[in-house]
Order: C-alpha cells, then sequence, then structure tokens
C-alpha cells in the first residue's frame, strides 16, 4: 500500500477513493481475523463491514502513536466480542463441566503435519466461548486479564478455557493425525 499516512488523512476528509483504498488493501488480512472469531462466513462479513464502518468512523481518533493496522486488528476483535455477546444465548453453549477431556501426551506435532486450512478447522470447531478466548490469548496476544475485562468473565475462568481449549484442539488434531496416517 502506497503512503499509508496520506491514506489516513484522506480518509479523515470522507475521501471516499481513499477509503475503497485502505478496504481494498486491509479488507483479507480483518475478514481472516473474523473468521477466526466466528465459524460462519457470512456472520465474519457482517463483522467486516460492521468493522469498517467503526474504523472509518473512527478514524480521527486514531493518534498516529503505535501501529494503524493493530489499531484496527483491535476494532475487529472487539467487534467479534461484542457481536458474539449479543447473540450469546444463541450459540451452542456446553457447560465446562459437561465436557470430558481426554488426557492426551506425547502428541508433539511438527509445523508440517498440518495444513493452516486444517488447524483452522480445528479451531472452528471450538464451542464459541473457547474459540474466542483461544484466539484473544494465542493468537492475537491479549493478556488473561484483558480477556477477562473484555469478555466480563473472572480471570481464572479466561486461563480455564484457554486450557480447556488446547486440549480440545489437541485431541481433534490427535483425531486428524490418525485419519491422515490411515490415508
Amino acid at each position: 500500500m502506497h503512503n499509508l499516512d496520506s491514506i489516513i488523512l484522506r480518509c479523515k476528509k470522507n475521501d471516499s477513493k481513499a477509503q475503497k483504498e485502505l478496504y481494498d488493501y486491509y479488507a483479507p488480512i480483518l475478514y481472516g481475523i473474523c473468521l477466526r472469531y466466528v465459524s460462519e462466513k457470512s456472520v465474519a462479513a457482517d463483522i467486516l463491514q460492521e468493522s469498517f464502518l467503526k474504523i472509518l468512523t473512527k478514524i480521527d481518533d486514531f493518534s498516529g502513536i503505535g501501529s494503524f493496522e493493530g489499531w484496527m486488528k483491535r476494532i475487529v476483535v472487539n467487534t467479534a466480542i461484542t457481536e458474539y455477546h449479543k447473540n450469546k444465548k444463541h450459540n451452542y453453549n456446553i457447560e465446562i463441566d459437561e465436557i470430558k477431556e481426554n488426557k492426551i501426551e506425547g502428541n508433539h506435532y511438527s509445523n508440517e503435519e498440518f495444513t493452516q486450512d486444517e488447524l483452522m478447522n480445528v479451531i472452528k470447531t471450538l464451542p464459541p466461548g473457547y474459540r474466542i478466548i483461544f484466539n484473544m490469548y494465542a493468537i492475537e496476544g491479549f493478556k488473561h486479564k484483558e480477556i477477562s475485562k473484555e469478555m466480563n468473565i473472572d480471570v481464572s475462568t479466561s486461563k480455564s478455557q484457554y486450557s480447556r481449549a488446547k486440549k480440545l484442539i489437541q485431541k481433534k488434531l490427535a483425531e486428524l493425525s490418525k485419519i491422515k496416517i490411515h490415508e
């Protein structure tokens, strides 16, 4: 992208060409983040659209300190979390105590063993709360304290859901590994 600072200034002046240029460049990156938080492509597209509306209406709030891309990613993550909270009653929820985890020991996977799509598909199968916390902690780099504040949960809940998400991922990767061996 050529001269991001110029595009940001033009976006602040509601220049539609600059807004389109910003969207065209960053939409694929931000859409990928949306897909990590929701399993349906249509919902991810809605989150992306809502996020870009926020980005463009709040672009004056960007101080120029830090990464503009990081600022946009934060808006996308927050929008995805808001969407989760709005639809929480409609999500398929599994109580933590109902999940029977298999202890998986000795599973060490190399980076080449699974494709990016396979890993993303495994993450998408997590229950929504687990998926959001896993994404926030493992991929976005949030701390458990930040997650607890954003999700309105205890820090210990964030930690336990992250731990359980990892165990479910390990279990699913072990199953996928067995399938791949037999192919």
